[in-house]
């Protein structure tokens, strides 16, 4: 057991309890399923300067199957470096790690030397071991780099934890945050339950994964009792796939909702973005095929903005989903507003410009 926790720089940490919009971040690939270092790059500073509050990268929208390829530590690297050229304001950079132990280990002990402040912990290897075994491995990463949850649907090749894990989660000193994502509201609320049983609500910040419901995930006040106290909680942001894509918009919309104060009447207009959300989700990550395109989905958006060259994954079997396309046609011929491809059009030159160039962030 280590006897000094990580901890991270007090900048980074301010901008991970504050909460704010963190994309998970595409893998761009050309027409021959080779890494197109431009348009990679490109993401990065569109992320930065639509106003993401940071960017996680080597997660499941970043292609689990980089590792296989030998490019996570490329991925990793460029990420880190296009962010640091680019801007010069604090920004969260969070590394995904997968695998057994030992492969969890140099993968964060990668993130660490390349500049990455804290580490996202995927344990669906786990999958079928007992808790306290995943408890250990969460831990020993722990003691190299501070970390964050993750609750993994198992669609998504996750699986669900019990409320005795998520407690003693939460007991780990280097832990800053949780992503939530079982797309289960009763899951949901036993990892807040977790959090405020282990009196970590104000070392833990909670995010949103739950894409079927982001808005209401963010705006939506959660109460607990604790010894017979309330303790109220809120998710502060949001570490998404669904944010990858039009993302100029998702930060204006947590800043709206950042912007309520405490104990305020919700618009009902903001109320039902909720649902536009969730519905330009369930397209963009072909949740009615249970997200069998939810990769190339997003890779979709993106490409007709220009900011990748195609949908092509590392993975040729991976595809849009039978009916994705049409449903995402439908999605953005309803919900014109919810795309910021304007902004997108007004920028991308600058994006796509080589490295080391930095023109300083937009407004």
């Amino acid at each position: 057991m280590s006897s000094t926790w990580p901890t991270l720089a007090a900048e980074i940490a301010d901008v991970i309890a504050r909460g704010g919009v963190i994309p998970a971040h595409p893998l761009a690939l050309d027409e021959q399923r080779r890494l197109s270092q431009p348009h990679q790059r490109a993401l990065t500073r569109y992320y930065l300067d639509a106003g993401a509050s940071g960017i996680a990268v080597g997660v499941h929208t970043t292609q689990f199957a980089i590792r296989e390829h030998g490019l996570y530590p490329e991925v990793l690297e460029l990420a880190a470096e296009s962010a640091r050229e680019w801007s010069d304001r604090p920004v969260a950079l969070i590394a995904g790690v997968t695998g057994l132990t030992n492969q969890a280990l140099a993968e964060v002990r990668l993130a660490r030397e390349l500049g990455y402040h804290a580490a996202l912990v995927n344990v669906a290897t786990w999958r079928g071991r007992p808790e306290a075994e995943i408890l250990a491995h969460c831990r020993r990463l722990g003691e190299e780099l501070p970390i964050i949850g993750f609750s993994l649907l198992p669609e998504c090749g996750g699986f669900h934890l019990s409320y005795e894990f998520w407690r003693a989660f939460a007991d780990i000193p280097s832990v800053v945050a949780i992503k939530m994502a079982p797309f289960n509201r009763y899951r949901t609320l036993e990892i807040i339950r977790a959090v405020v049983d282990a009196r970590a609500e104000h070392r833990i910040t909670l995010y949103t994964g739950n894409d079927d419901h982001i808005v209401m995930d963010l705006v939506a006040p959660f109460v607990m009792r604790r010894d017979g106290d309330e303790v109220r909680l809120r998710i502060r942001g949001g570490l998404l796939g669904h944010w990858s894509v039009w993302t100029r918009r998702a930060v204006e919309l947590l800043d709206r909702i950042q912007q309520l104060p405490d104990a305020s009447n919700i618009p009902a207009d903001l109320l039902g973005m909720d649902s536009i959300v969730t519905e330009c989700n369930s397209a963009i990550y072909d949740a009615l095929n249970d997200f069998v395109g939810c990769v190339p989905g997003g890779l979709e958006i993106l490409r007709r903005q220009g900011l990748v060259p195609g949908t092509w994954c590392l993975n040729p079997t991976e595809q849009l989903g039978p009916g994705q396309l049409e449903a995402i046609d439908r999605v953005i011929a309803a919900y014109p507003e919810m795309n910021d491809n304007d902004y997108v059009g007004s920028q991308l030159e600058r994006w796509m410009a080589p490295a080391h160039v930095t023109t300083g962030r937009t407004a």
